[in-house]
């Protein structure tokens, strides 16, 4: 497991991001995540910066589905701490139980007709090229 850096003993530029992190989530303390990149402060600053870019509201797409998808590649890669992050982040941001379901129907279904098709080496149609 790798160390997590605490507030406490963190160097000022990574206390700088965490408390970036902390006043965007309106919470006390960073997760693990964070506290794990923090062993690189250049790494937990292009990570924030890049993320909080990424999942800002005002896009083309809603927070909740930014969370959605998030959590749909996070099933995909088979990340169990991004799983339950962006699980519990996509229901602080509205995701009932019914949309979930589907979304995991929709993972599911993709990851089995994926490997299919990899599996048998379809070639790419030419109206989708």
């Amino acid at each position: 497991m790798r160390r997590l850096v605490e507030y406490a003993e963190a160097a000022p530029e990574v206390r700088a991001v965490f408390d970036e992190i902390k006043a965007a989530r309106g919470i006390a303390d960073v997760n693990n995540f964070w506290k794990a990149l923090a062993v690189d402060p250049a790494t937990l600053r292009r990570t924030w910066d890049s993320l909080r870019v990424v999942m800002a509201p005002g896009g083309a797409l809603d927070p909740l589905v930014k969370e959605m998808l998030y959590l749909a590649a996070s099933m995909a890669a088979g990340c169990t701490y991004c799983i339950a992050s962006h699980t519990a982040a996509a229901q602080a941001k509205g995701m009932t139980e019914a949309q979930f379901g589907e979304l995991l129907a929709v993972v599911g279904m993709a990851a089995e007709t994926n490997r299919l098709a990899e599996a048998l080496r379809v070639p790419v149609d030419p109206a989708f090229e």
